[in-house]
């Protein structure tokens, strides 16, 4: 991803926070290491996955974004409703991007079980925080680069 200008809000959901707090690391990490300060990073705490759409939507409205990172762990064995959640969540991520315009990365685990969520949020699996928000910050770019086409620059 090009340097991008602006700012980036990070939603994450405290549910599952042993997760989250990695997957936030991750994310801050891999939006430090491509040029945003730390004062670029706005962090907003939201109770679960569920909750992360709303918060989003009331980010991406503020207009002072360039993205949005979405971060949160859904574990089918702790949530009998894991489908909706997992479902809804992402469904509503997807119509806030599309509706502000702004892309939002999409870090949001939906796992069988804790070992898989910890191997996703920094364990053997990598780090989906850091994937998502490389992905926001890729698609900002090319956001950006598209507006630039468009203004005939």
């Amino acid at each position: 991803a090009e340097k991008v200008d602006g700012r980036v809000a990070v939603v994450v959901s405290r549910f599952n926070e042993l997760v989250t707090e990695r997957l936030l690391e991750g994310a801050r990490a891999c939006l430090l290491q491509h040029g945003l300060g730390e004062d670029a990073i706005d962090v907003i705490h939201v109770p679960g996955a569920w909750e992360l759409p709303g918060a989003a939507q009331r980010a991406a409205a503020t207009g002072r974004y360039v993205a949005i990172v979405a971060l949160g762990c859904v574990i089918r064995g702790e949530t009998p409703h894991f489908e909706y959640v997992a479902g809804e969540s992402a469904r509503g991520l997807a119509r806030v991007m599309l509706d502000a315009g702004i892309p939002v990365g999409f870090g949001v685990l939906t796992t069988e079980d804790e070992d898989q969520a910890m191997a996703r949020a920094g364990g053997r699996v990598g780090n989906k925080g850091w994937d998502a928000a490389l992905s926001a910050l890729e698609m900002a770019d090319l956001y950006r680069r598209l507006e630039a086409l468009g203004a005939g620059a």
